[in-house]
């Protein structure tokens, strides 16, 4: 049911970290729409208070377009593809028409920062993308800013870690057999809860900054052996061995190999200061901790 007046939000891609946010603003309190791609996700959806429609990341119809004229808010999470982002090239017209667009959000990576070697990165550093995957979300960063500075459409970007959760963590690939323990000295990954994700996008809309950058990570970076020694032993399950990076690097797809290329450590102190968010899981163990408490 749409409710006249108050908080109205429109996601383009109600994926993981977009139904984290709905979680944590309550579709009692918000009306919330958007798009996926899954015709039982959206009937799922639906049943949850959320009205969900399919789309194909072409043309928007008429009843998108309706949607998204009557929001308010407005969450990207699609990421972008050989031609660019699909929501910048079907959508930014609409968007720039939209007569109470109060916030918008674009979900990016800390991908974008590339390797540093395992530096400290904030949100002032270079962005350096050294993946054509990465390069792709640069552009789209640049796309969405510029309707920020030359129309003043109040975007907002995020730059995520890597997202776990329940149904999404190092648990999955234990107990399916598939966990590996890689052994590359200095090495480090910075992570984020998917609450803590919605923590963090559900501050950003209480306090806009429109042109903002925050990177969305916990406070912890960490060697991914480490974190799967420790969800083992959660279990109450041996670990894997540990393997060398140079024995099994020629065994990776190149998906795997691009992320074990970027080696750095993620900076959060402008959502914890500007935005005043305390995070629930400021490290993995926390994190892994609840998942398991959830999953039963």
């Amino acid at each position: 049911m749409t409710r006249r007046g108050g908080p109205r939000l429109f996601c383009f891609g109600i994926g993981f970290s977009a139904e984290a946010l709905t979680r944590q603003l309550s579709v009692a309190d918000w009306t919330v729409s958007g798009t996926v791609r899954d015709a039982d996700k959206a009937r799922s959806l639906n049943a949850r208070g959320i009205d969900a429609h399919m789309w194909n990341g072409e043309a928007l119809g008429d009843a998108l377009r309706a949607k998204l004229n009557a929001s308010n808010h407005v969450l990207i999470s699609i990421p972008p593809g050989d031609n660019g982002d699909p929501v910048l090239n079907a959508a930014s017209e609409a968007i720039l028409a939209m007569p109470s667009l109060a916030w918008l959000g674009y979900l990016s990576t800390t991908g974008v920062y590339g390797d540093t070697g395992g530096a400290w990165v904030d949100e002032t550093a270079p962005t350096n993308p050294s993946s054509a995957r990465s390069e792709r979300r640069v552009a789209a960063e640049q796309g969405w800013l510029a309707l920020h500075r030359d129309h003043g459409v109040p975007v907002h970007i995020f730059r995520l870690a890597g997202i776990y959760g329940p149904g999404r963590s190092v648990f999955d690939q234990i107990r399916a057999g598939r966990a590996k323990r890689i052994d590359k000295p200095g090495h480090a990954f910075s992570r984020i809860h998917v609450d803590d994700v919605a923590r963090v996008l559900a501050a950003s809309i209480a306090k806009p900054n429109p042109g903002a950058i925050y990177n969305v990570c916990d406070n912890e970076p960490a060697p991914p052996a480490e974190v799967t020694a420790y969800a083992c032993g959660l279990l109450g399950k041996e670990p894997p061995p540990l393997e060398t990076f140079d024995i099994v690097k020629d065994r990776m797809s190149p998906m795997a190999l691009s992320f074990w290329n970027d080696n750095r450590r993620v900076d959060n102190t402008r959502i914890r200061h500007e935005l005043g968010v305390r995070l629930g899981h400021p490290g993995y163990r926390s994190g892994l901790q609840e998942i398991l408490v959830e999953e039963g």
